[in-house]
């Protein structure tokens, strides 16, 4: 492995400036926690937490960093194509952004942004004081971590992956894409995928093992219910992409031919394997911020949930009807006529309990004395853009029609009408209504709602031409074209489009520091009158939890107990057990981050070591003492005082 290989990229000026911005960005990192002192305040209470709030923050943390990195991907890409024959990008570069941009959206910005507000809120709404395996939920986050780290340097060191975020074969394989990017795929998914995977595990075993006394499953919360659901589909779904991108590795650095055209091979397996995960991780990104939007309705309606038990039910429904859709991903590849009608059906299907939430959602709001919060009017946002997302994905369920949408910028339009306001929305609306709860001060409301209308139009304004210009034969992933297409005016409408949704961002990031500065401190712990469990508990909240874990005896019993004048946390204080911070999750992910990097370049011997490293740290583990520790009662004592604001 020559250094000429592992920096040829380097001799693009637009890669040269990415490497520079991460030298001096790490270098300001390091000059400033030197600067004021604070490498062991990240070491202890950052680096080597166990704390669930603490790993939520990071997730989210992560998520807004690969937001903007996915941004600027974007943002490129409509730069490109906002005129003919533009030559800001070549194809290569193209290719990669466009492929990139998909990966880090779904897998290292969605994801992390629906585990963080899963992280900090689940157990707070359950009336529990961590989640089932606190380290375990450690190492899920720093693999997630080293695999968004091991994604992004490609782009500097190697090359990034240039085949799609779905890495078709066999333009995934080496004879069309010879270089180490699409190793850099497979690796880096293979961890973050681990992680969410562990996730899962973690969150059914925390909901249906640690809810508060008398919380049966029909009196949890929309947002608990659409969390245990979608980690049902992680640990059903992503063994099947830990298995397609072991058999890619072994394809591409191997020399199998499970994905050839010869030797007994089959792309579509593949493509198969692929969207049997890929479909249901749409799921696993969308029910969440479905939880969210029904928490946050319910909350600023001012009303109970209309059809609770129809709203779980039509959950549990997308989650089946998710697993047997997948092949209308590919209707024009030659499958029959029969295929291709049953895949048509399925897919239609999942409108109907779709429509139900909406509906419900309508009914909820009907009479309601609604409040126009920044949370609220992103979850409002959503309901008529999703709803066009939804119908336009009706259009694509039809495979006759599919002929005319298929690879057009019309499937583009269709799935960020989907996935931006289904998930972006939702995570915004969902990261707004639960801030207080992390850090104990409001974003402030009006910078708030100019980043929701900045946002909310623009995207419109970017995304709603791709419709027409699919119709009219635009291809997707082109990465040029000629004037004579007629395409550039409404080219150039997205592109104007982009920016201000950039600037909307932008808003959100001026908004943390603006209200960092300003707010106020020190509000009461139910700042929305809320109506469920994480509203009983201090803001920010302590590192337990509750002092007095809740008795529940209905569904939205916060909210019954305070019309009751009731105080569903008073009780003697008794001593807490916690577990032990932990810094080995941390250096074991490091140990996996380096055995991947050295496996993208075949490196297999020193990977090999890496790998030993990492049994060594389970074997650590397994014979390691550690029963956790107990905060007294004369602490709990002192911090409630102290959180309530008592002398």
């Amino acid at each position: 492995m020559s250094m000429e290989v592992l920096f040829h990229p380097m001799q693009e000026p637009m890669i040269f400036m990415a490497a520079l911005s991460i030298i001096f960005g790490t270098i300001a990192i390091v000059v400033g926690l030197t600067y004021f002192k604070q490498w062991g305040n990240l070491y202890h209470n950052w680096l080597s937490t166990v704390d669930h709030k603490k790993i939520g923050i990071m997730y989210i943390a992560v998520a807004l960093l690969m937001l903007f990195r996915g941004g600027v991907d974007a943002l490129l890409m409509r730069a490109q194509t906002a005129v003919p024959d533009n030559g800001l990008l070549n194809a290569q570069h193209y290719n990669e952004i466009f492929t990139t941009h998909g990966l880090i959206m779904i897998l290292f910005m969605a994801m992390p942004f629906v585990i963080g507000l899963m992280n900090i809120v689940i157990p707070l709404q359950i009336g529990a004081r961590d989640v089932a395996f606190p380290r375990l939920n450690a190492v899920s986050f720093w693999l997630f971590a080293a695999g968004a780290g091991l994604l992004n340097i490609s782009f500097i060191i190697g090359g990034s992956p240039d085949a799609g975020w779905t890495a078709y074969f066999p333009l995934a394989g080496l004879e069309f894409s010879p270089t180490v990017g699409n190793n850099y795929y497979a690796f880096a998914l293979q961890l973050s995928g681990l992680g969410t995977l562990m996730t899962g595990i973690n969150f059914i075993a925390t909901i249906m093992k640690m809810r508060a006394p008398g919380m049966g499953l029909m009196k949890m919360p929309m947002f608990t219910w659409s969390v245990l659901i979608t980690n049902v589909i992680i640990v059903f779904a992503f063994p099947v992409l830990t298995v397609a991108l072991a058999l890619m590795t072994l394809d591409r650095q191997f020399g199998t031919k499970f994905f050839a055209m010869s030797d007994g091979g089959m792309d579509m397996l593949w493509a198969n394997l692929f969207w049997v995960w890929g479909h249901p991780e749409v799921y696993i990104v969308i029910l969440p911020a479905f939880g969210i939007f029904s928490e946050i309705i319910a909350t600023f309606a001012r009303k109970n949930l209309y059809g609770y038990k129809s709203m779980v039910m039509s959950m549990v429904v997308i989650s089946l009807l998710s697993f047997i859709v997948w092949a209308h991903h590919f209707y024009t590849m030659g499958h029959g006529a029969m295929v291709n009608g049953v895949f048509s059906i399925t897919t239609m299907a999942i409108a109907v309990p779709t429509g139900v939430k909406i509906f419900n959602w309508l009914l909820t709001m009907r009479k309601g004395k609604i409040v126009f919060t920044t949370p609220m009017l992103y979850t409002l946002g959503f309901i008529p853009i999703f709803t066009i997302g939804g119908v336009t994905g009706v259009m694509l369920a039809m495979a006759s029609a599919d002929y005319q949408y298929h690879n057009t910028l019309f499937l583009v339009a269709h799935f960020h009408y989907v996935l931006i306001p289904g998930t972006v929305f939702g995570v915004l609306a969902g990261y707004h209504f639960w801030w207080p709860k992390m850090f104990g001060f409001r974003l402030n409301e009006k910078l708030g709602k100019l980043g929701f209308w900045l946002i909310a139009i623009s995207f419109n304004v970017t995304f709603f031409p791709m419709f027409i210009q699919g119709l009219d034969g635009y291809a997707r992933r082109m990465y040029t074209y000629s004037e004579s297409t007629g395409y550039g005016p409404l080219s150039m409408l997205s592109f104007i489009g982009a920016l201000g949704l950039a600037a909307g961002f932008a808003v959100i990031v001026y908004n943390i520091y603006y209200s960092w500065k300003h707010m106020p401190r020190n509000e009461k712990a139910d700042v929305w009158d809320g109506r469920s469990l994480e509203w009983a508990t201090h803001s920010p909240v302590p590192e337990y939890n509750f002092a007095v874990v809740p008795t529940i005896n209905r569904l939205d019993e916060f909210w019954f107990a305070k019309k009751e004048g009731r105080d569903i946390t008073a009780g003697k204080y008794e001593k807490i057990h916690m577990p032990n911070n932990s810094a080995a999750p941390f250096w074991m992910s490091g140990v996996f981050f380096l055995a991947a990097f050295f496996a993208v370049f075949s490196a297999w011997t020193l990977a090999i070591i890496c790998v030993i490293g990492i049994f060594g740290f389970m074997a650590v583990r397994s014979f390691e003492k550690d029963d956790g520790r107990y905060i007294s009662v004369e602490e709990i004592t002192a911090t409630e005082n102290r959180l309530r604001g008592d002398k």
